[in-house]
């Protein structure tokens, strides 16, 4: 039996248990799937070393960056983004731990951002500066649309702007308005991000990275405004099955 599993502070919103459990039920693998919280990922290499078959883990809120010190190794991807959210784990035979870092939420985003990307969706505003704001920005940048931070506490040399910056005229040169903060997420679902919403139109296109709920507050109040809007369940599927990828790999 293999083991699986995800590291975060609070993981009462995640899916991944559930979706690997059955993903493993159904092709009958006696693999598990776990919850790792903490409230420090300094404790990262004694679960490594407590579960002897663990072979690799996601990463979640709010570790995505302060997990990469305790790694040995980031792929290409990851050092570029600065953010990992897959890690596995190779046992050495001298008993020692290798801990490679993977960022599979750009292809997540990626792949499920271009379904509804359209010719006039030309700039964009990324909601947040965590670890996944980071994966979204290295996607924009691939292609080619330009962006600023959206931040509660913006460093302004960093391309960052307050929220209290969103004005008419600001707002108006946007078309996308990606959410990657975690306003709205259960149990906080009555929570939203603070933009002028009554500037939305039919022309913008709204996308969550959150997947619970299905609909925001945030894309709600998009979709009130006839604009195209999109969560972010395509994408953790993607980006959970490229992670499985990864770790079953020889």
């Amino acid at each position: 039996m293999a083991t699986f599993g995800l590291v975060g502070k609070s993981l009462k919103h995640s899916f991944s248990s559930g979706y690997f459990t059955k993903k493993f039920a159904d092709a009958q693998l006696s693999h598990q799937y776990l919850n790792f919280e903490m409230d420090s990922v300094n404790h990262i290499h004694d679960i490594c070393n407590r579960y002897t078959d663990l072979l690799g883990f996601n990463v979640t809120i709010p570790f995505k960056q302060d997990i990469i010190p305790y790694l040995n190794e980031t792929d290409e991807t990851a050092a570029k983004v600065g953010a990992v959210n897959a890690v596995k784990i190779t046992r050495l035979a001298n008993k020692k731990l290798h801990l490679k870092g993977y960022n599979t939420d750009v292809w997540g985003f990626k792949e499920s951002f271009l379904e509804n990307l359209q010719h006039h969706h030309k700039r964009a505003l990324i909601l947040g500066t965590g670890g996944a704001s980071k994966a979204v920005a290295y996607v924009l940048n691939q292609l080619h649309i330009n962006f600023s931070f959206v931040s509660r506490k913006p460093v302004y040399s960093n391309n960052q702007i307050h929220y209290d910056d969103l004005s008419a005229n600001v707002f108006s040169q946007f078309q996308i308005v990606i959410n990657s903060s975690p306003q709205g997420q259960f149990p906080n679902t009555l929570n939203f991000p603070d933009i002028p919403y009554h500037l939305i139109n039919e022309k913008f296109y709204l996308y969550d990275l959150i997947y619970n709920p299905a609909e925001t507050v945030f894309l709600r109040l998009g979709a009130k405004r006839s604009a195209t809007c999109m969560n972010g369940y395509k994408m953790l599927i993607l980006q959970a099955e490229k992670s499985f990828e990864i770790f079953s790999a020889e």
